[in-house]
C-alpha cells in the first residue's frame, strides 16, 4: 500500500499535540542495540486458522534453536497484517464481484481488473483521489493510503484479494492475550503492512495495531543532547519497529513474525486508531 497522507511531518507545534492525551510514560533513552529476529517460517495461512497457535509453535521452533530467545517481559512481536487478514477470513474472491459502472470505466482506461477497482471502492470511505491508475482512500480505520489496502499479493489463492482487518488494534490485543496465556509472559505486538510516504519513492513498513505499549513515544517537556528543552518531538515507535521487522523479515520469505528485543518501550497501553492516527481536521493538506 501507498500512503500519500501529506501533513505538517513528524513533529507538531506545541498544543498541537503529537497524540492525543493518555500516551505513554517516557522510557530510558536508548540502549544502543536491538536485536531483531525472524521467527521461522510458518504454513499458509487460511480462514479461520488458530494464529496465536501458529505463532507459539514457530516461536517453539525459534527457541529450539536459540534458547535465549524464549519470550521475555519487555519484547516486541511484529505481525504481517496479511496473515492477520487470512486468519480473520477478509478476503474476498473476484469471481464473486460485480463491479459498478465507475469500476469498469476506471479499470477500461487505466487496465486494471474491474472487480479489484470494485472491491477497492467498497473499502474506501472517502476516495481522496482517483487517476493514473491510482485510487487513494481513506479507509474507516482513517488511513490513507492506496487502494483502500486491498491487496492482491502473497494472496495463496488466484483471483483472491486480502482486506485490512477489520479493527487491528483488537486484532494485536487479542493476539497479545492469547500468547500471554501459552507462553506465560506479556509482550508487545505490532501488526504492520507496508506504506508509501508523501513525495517519496518507495515503501517501509508501519504499524496498523498495537497492544502492550503505547505507540508515540513522546518526548516534549524532556531535555535534548545540548540541554534544551524540546517542544515538538513525538516519536513514532511503533512504525519504526514496524520497519525494522520489515527489514528482516523481507517481503517473500514465509517469514512474517519477527521478535525485537530492546525497544525501551513506552509505558501504557495505547492504540494505532486513537493515537496515531491524524484526524482530517488536522491534516494541513486535506
Amino acid at each position: 500500500m501507498a500512503d500519500p497522507r501529506a501533513t505538517g511531518g513528524p513533529e507538531r507545534p506545541e498544543g498541537g499535540g503529537g497524540r492525543p492525551e493518555g500516551g505513554g510514560g517516557r522510557p530510558e533513552g536508548g540502549g544502543g542495540r536491538l536485536l531483531a529476529v525472524a521467527l521461522p517460517e510458518v504454513s499458509e495461512v487460511r480462514p479461520g486458522d488458530d494464529l496465536a497457535g501458529l505463532i507459539v509453535e514457530s516461536w517453539s521452533r525459534l527457541v529450539v534453536e536459540d534458547p535465549e530467545l524464549a519470550a521475555q517481559s519487555g519484547d516486541v512481536l511484529v505481525v504481517t497484517q496479511k496473515i492477520v487478514s487470512k486468519a480473520e477470513g477478509r478476503m474476498v474472491r473476484l469471481a464473486d464481484v460485480e463491479p459498478r459502472p465507475e469500476a469498469v470505466a476506471f479499470a477500461r482506461r487505466w487496465d486494471k481488473d474491474p472487480r479489484q477497482v470494485e472491491v477497492v471502492l467498497r473499502e474506501s470511505a472517502q476516495v481522496v483521489r482517483m487517476e493514473r491508475g491510482l485510487i487513494i482512500s481513506r479507509t474507516s480505520h482513517g488511513f490513507v493510503c492506496a487502494n483502500a489496502g486491498v491487496d492482491a499479493s502473497n494472496t495463496g489463492d488466484e483471483g483472491v484479494v486480502t482486506l485490512l482487518p477489520e479493527d487491528p488494534d483488537a486484532s494485536a490485543a487479542g493476539l497479545r492475550d492469547r500468547l500471554e496465556v501459552e507462553l506465560g509472559v506479556a509482550v508487545g505486538i505490532v501488526i504492520s503492512d507496508s506504506f508509501g510516504r508523501p513525495w517519496r519513492w518507495g515503501i517501509t513498513d508501519v504499524a496498523l495495531g498495537v497492544a502492550g505499549f503505547a505507540p508515540l513515544l513522546d518526548l516534549r517537556g524532556t531535555p535534548d543532547a545540548g540541554g534544551r528543552t524540546m517542544h515538538a518531538t513525538v516519536v513514532a515507535l511503533a512504525d519504526e519497529l514496524a520497519a525494522v521487522a520489515e527489514l528482516v523479515s523481507g517481503k517473500t520469505s514465509h517469514r512474517p513474525l519477527v521478535l525485537i528485543r530492546g525497544a525501551h518501550l513506552p509505558v501504557g497501553e495505547g492504540t494505532v486508531a486513537g493515537d496515531v492516527v491524524m484526524s482530517p481536521e488536522d491534516d494541513l493538506f486535506p
